[in-house]
């Protein structure tokens, strides 16, 4: 594959001249470079299409092209000749992360908008990335492209949502289905050739799934573009459109696959990954629910480590000032007693319930306002458990 080998080692070159994936792009497009034209056991063709911008990132990074094998997350030397030298291959690294710097530390950058591009509401509107800042605090959404447009359009339609929560619904998903080797097999066997090429799909999507949660969110975003034409977010559930061939592409570090212009071409049907979910009211915000998912994975309530804080705060407060009572600290906080009283109550929580609390570890419908009311609680710990959602 003498011809391929050249083509690889231009792409790479072109890079170091332009340091641009975008300019990367333009100029490949313009000298007419297409994707490699691909055959199946069942005798579907698919190929031969312009090179995606997502396929070009991971092509970039491909140790294959440096005569490599990569095994549950690791490289090692292969038995096939490097097509890149060391010194360019070094060379575009360096630019690669150069440029991963330069985003991270540009205008908005500490929290990319993962699915820019990809999301849908139910009327087939494009979804828009934006933010809002409320006392200093940043919050991230998609918002349909109708009511970024025109604010006042809301009645007609349309979504707002909250980033963080739709992106989290996707990667894990996305990560599930790397972890199960049947699925993965069905979807994206038939793009790969023998047996042995099949268990290295499994090996490299189980060691995908692995490093998920300590990949950056530009290598999250490469891979995601790569791989994903399009997601539709419907009021009961969240339909992520998988293109196989596109995976089987990314699993194998073959970019000929990867072009988004090869969607639904020769057979190359969507997989479609749905997730049941909706948007509830939790407190004084809109949350993304997942059906059969009550707890949160890690992203402390700011609002309930304040109440709790708080209440710990009022009884050293009490200790410290000895004969100071209730009544007297009311006075002096100039807020009810039965303010006082509750946020009080909450010093009885049993101790794995705050640290569940302080850690973001506690059911999704659990809010600041909620606990408040709620401090009538009992005192035995797994009656509290039972009573706040953790049992």
């Amino acid at each position: 594959h003498a011809q391929e080998a050249q083509t690889v080692r231009h792409i790479f070159r072109k890079y170091a001249e332009l340091a641009s994936v975008h300019k990367l792009k333009e100029a490949l497009d313009a000298e007419g470079i297409l994707s490699k034209d691909r055959k199946t056991k069942s005798g579907r063709v698919w190929g031969g299409k312009p090179l995606a911008r997502g396929a070009l990132y991971l092509m970039l990074q491909n140790r294959t092209y440096r005569g490599e094998v990569a095994h549950k997350g690791k490289s090692y030397p292969g038995e096939h000749e490097a097509i890149v030298d060391r010194e360019l291959w070094d060379e575009v690294q360096r630019i690669l992360a150069a440029n991963r710097v330069a985003r991270e530390r540009g205008s908005g950058a500490k929290d990319p908008s993962l699915l820019a591009g990809l999301l849908h509401d139910d009327l087939g509107e494009r979804m828009t990335p934006t933010h809002a800042v409320k006392k200093g605090r940043r919050y991230r959404y998609y918002v349909s492209r109708p009511l970024v447009l025109n604010p006042k359009s809301a009645a007609k339609g349309g979504r707002r949502i909250p980033a963080g929560d739709i992106e989290t619904v996707v990667t894990r998903r996305l990560q599930a289905f790397l972890s199960s080797d049947r699925d993965l097999l069905d979807a994206a066997g038939a793009f790969v050739p023998d047996g042995i090429e099949q268990q290295r799909l499994v090996d490299a999507a189980a060691s995908l799934a692995k490093e998920w949660p300590h990949l950056d969110r530009a290598k999250v975003r490469e891979l995601l573009l790569a791989s994903i034409p399009r997601i539709d977010i419907h009021p009961e559930r969240v339909d992520i459109q998988v293109s196989p061939a596109r995976l089987a592409g990314v699993l194998r570090g073959d970019p000929g696959s990867l072009s988004p212009e090869n969607d639904g071409a020769s057979g190359d049907a969507h997989l479609t990954l749905t997730v049941p979910a909706r948007l509830k009211r939790t407190g004084m915000e809109m949350r993304m629910l997942v059906k059969g998912e009550t707890r949160n994975t890690g992203k402390a309530d700011r609002s309930l480590v304040r109440l709790i804080v708080k209440s710990y705060a009022l009884k050293e407060r009490l200790g410290i000032d000895g004969g100071m009572d209730v009544g007297g600290m009311t006075k002096r906080w100039g807020t009810g007693r039965c303010y006082v009283m509750r946020l009080l109550r909450l010093t009885f929580l049993a101790p794995d319930i705050t640290k569940a609390i302080l850690e973001g570890r506690h059911p999704k419908d659990l809010t600041a306002a909620r606990l408040m009311r709620s401090t009538r609680f009992p005192l035995g710990w797994r009656e509290q458990r039972e009573a706040l959602g953790f049992a």
